[in-house]
């Protein structure tokens, strides 16, 4: 199939199912509802291109079509930031997820995460208020992105290593457990 084929095919479905019939109108009524990881890369996009790693799944706001399975290269053809936003997101977690699948020690680098990574986790519930951090999760994400943002990770106290082993095992690993499947061949 030719490169435009896609294209025209992922047009055409994404029309099929929105209520507007043009296209810069009808990306916008969509939303990404869930992610999948298919390590067998047995799936084709809706567009028809083959060997898909990430099936999303997108909803229309309007009238609840679902729209699935849908790759992360013809969610980006929508052009919107938001959804640009939440597949780089879903791509993080999975990275996340795996390491800690591998029993790798997380810690608080680029390696797992990401200003957007910890960003889209504040934004989705990820941090949970407690006495830590004052019942309030924004206090939370506030002190893992300055956390973060350290240049020298060694300059990091006892006190601020154990609590950010304590957000990313009581708060982040759940949430992303939760949020993600992965598929096995």
């Amino acid at each position: 199939m030719r490169k435009n084929q896609y294209y025209e095919n992922l047009i055409e479905t994404v029309l099929e199912l929105s209520e507007s019939e043009v296209w810069d109108s009808a990306v916008l009524e969509w939303e990404i509802y869930d992610c999948e990881e298919d390590g067998s890369f047995s799936n084709s996009c809706v567009c028809g291109k083959d060997r898909l790693l990430y099936l999303y799944t997108i909803r229309n706001v309007h009238n609840g079509n679902l729209l699935y399975p849908i790759g992360s290269t013809c969610i980006k053809k929508f052009k919107r930031e938001d959804l640009n936003f939440e597949v780089e997101a879903y791509q993080d977690m999975f990275i996340l997820l795996h390491a800690v699948e591998k029993g790798e020690y997380i810690t608080l680098t680029s390696d797992y995460f990401s200003r957007k990574l910890l960003l889209y986790l504040f934004k989705n519930g990820a941090f949970k208020p407690n006495k830590y951090n004052g019942y309030d999760e924004e206090n939370a994400y506030a002190f893992m992105l300055d956390m973060f943002r350290k240049r020298n990770k060694d300059e990091i106290s006892g006190v601020s290593r154990k609590k950010i082993n304590a957000i990313i095992v009581n708060d982040i690993i759940p949430f992303v457990n939760e949020k993600i499947k992965i598929r096995n061949p």
